[in-house]
């Protein structure tokens, strides 16, 4: 079964993010397919690449960032809501003249469009 995943709650202050990175895994390990996560309204701020959680707690940053690398799951954050939020990546930083950038890597700006080609092309759309 194919699924796609809307994240829109932030990695930290509600569980929603969190949740949704539990599923994400649990997909995996039941040998379904996640090709891509899509990032939307808080839940760009998934990708900030300057949390510092303290040493106890989880840095949900970097496990999306270890869901990446280890299975090649596409993470998606919205652009607009993203920019509405303050996470930029170099070339938008360059072109808004904002003086840094702090998409975490392994993130990639987007639209609503590849939404929709995510959501056309799953069996399964499952929001957080």
């Amino acid at each position: 079964m194919r699924f796609c995943l809307i994240v829109t709650g932030p990695a930290y202050g509600t569980q929603s993010a969190s949740s949704a990175w539990l599923f994400a895994n649990a997909i995996i390990a039941n040998n379904h397919t996640l090709d891509s996560i899509f990032f939307y309204c808080e839940g760009v701020m998934n990708a900030n690449a300057l949390h510092a959680p303290a040493s106890d707690e989880v840095n949900l940053t970097h496990f999306w960032q270890k869901l990446h690398q280890k299975h090649g799951v596409i993470l998606n954050i919205c652009i607009s809501a993203a920019l509405r939020r303050g996470i930029c990546n170099q070339k938008e930083s360059l072109a808004l003249d904002l003086g840094a950038a702090n998409l975490a890597i392994g993130f990639r700006f987007t639209g609503l469009v590849s939404l929709a080609a995510s959501v056309l092309t799953s069996d399964r759309v499952v929001k957080f």
